[in-house]
């Protein structure tokens, strides 16, 4: 008997050791790719602190403001590299990192609802002394341009939409359930051990869901910021705000009809991330003052593959949403 409880005890202890050493793998594996993704795409901007926040943003250009917002695992390049070279003559324009992505931080009690993300773009708004500003989103960003619209409608002259998120789904698409982690602590484990490795390993095929049909632009890394994915501060955020998404947007989107800014809304027939049926054709009838532009054949990323096309909408918009508020001005 004593033998076999040896045994057992050594089995254990190999075991044991075995898990250890898996562990401490993918611990250096996470920190090395974080490291090296952090010399790839450092922060490039300012930092604006309120409460327990430090937002990183990148503040460009002159005349009326525009603020963009990034969606589900992006970061503030995802605009800064594709349209303020297009825009930065006319316009001041305002890209931030949403609370975890990118550079800015994320308080350790912050959900990351649509509310809570809304609330935290309204307070850059008026730190920066932004004068109603028109709001572009992406994806998820705008989910949370919507919910800004609603809660706080006097922030802002307009809205643009890019291939948004805009209406509950019935169920979770496969590409996205590996992220889909309830409990802030197997987060934390998962972003600390095995989710950077394996990000970085399926990442042709991540890219090639998010940008299909459409090939990823060769820079995507680096001045599209794609590396900056690769930290665990920012996965950790992505499978944060992925979870935290149905807290709010059954509401949200039973209110689009108070919506009176006007509203652009650009969005691909050949999105494979989100249905444009669903979250863009079904706004028509529901927000008065609406622009949709659907683009046949383009994926979800239309700021990299139609940037041209992305920043005459705003153009557009801009022009109606600044002639409405000229009178008035932000409260």
């Amino acid at each position: 008997m004593a033998t076999a409880f040896t045994v057992l005890g050594w089995v254990a202890s190999i075991a044991f050791l075995a898990v250890a050493l898996v562990v401490g793998y993918f611990v250096l594996a996470t920190s090395r790719i974080a490291k090296e993704a952090e010399r790839a795409v450092p922060a490039s901007g300012r930092f604006l602190e309120f409460g327990r926040h430090r937002i990183h943003y990148v503040d460009q250009g002159q005349g009326r403001p525009i603020v963009f917002l990034h969606g589900l695992g992006g970061q503030l390049h995802h605009f800064s590299g594709t349209l303020f070279s297009r825009l930065d003559g006319e316009f001041r324009l305002i890209a931030l990192d949403r609370p975890g992505s990118g550079y800015s931080s994320r308080p350790s009690d912050f959900a990351g609802s649509l509310r809570e993300q809304a609330e935290v773009v309204y307070r850059v708004i008026k730190k920066l002394g932004l004068e109603k500003p028109l709001v572009v989103g992406h994806s998820l960003g705008g989910a949370v341009a919507l919910t800004l619209a609603l809660e706080h409608p006097e922030a802002m002259s307009g809205l643009v939409l890019l291939s948004p998120l805009t209406h509950l789904e019935d169920e979770l698409r496969p590409e996205f359930r590996s992220l889909y982690v309830r409990s802030a602590l197997l987060r934390r484990l998962m972003a600390q051990t095995v989710w950077v490795p394996t990000s970085l390993k399926y990442a042709p095929q991540t890219l090639g869901f998010v940008f299909g049909p459409q090939e990823p632009t060769k820079d995507y890394g680096t001045v599209g910021g794609g590396l900056a994915g690769l930290r665990r501060s920012h996965i950790y955020a992505t499978s944060a705000d992925l979870v935290a998404i149905e807290r709010d947007l059954g509401d949200v989107e039973a209110r689009y009809e108070e919506i009176a800014v006007p509203v652009g809304v650009l969005f691909g027939t050949s999105d494979r991330v989100i249905d444009y049926r669903l979250n863009g054709q079904s706004l028509t009838g529901r927000i008065r003052n609406m622009e949709l532009d659907l683009v046949d054949g383009l994926g979800h990323m239309p700021q990299f593959i139609e940037p041209d096309r992305v920043a005459a909408l705003i153009v557009r918009t801009a022009a109606k949403a600044f002639a409405l508020s000229a009178r008035t001005p932000m409260q």
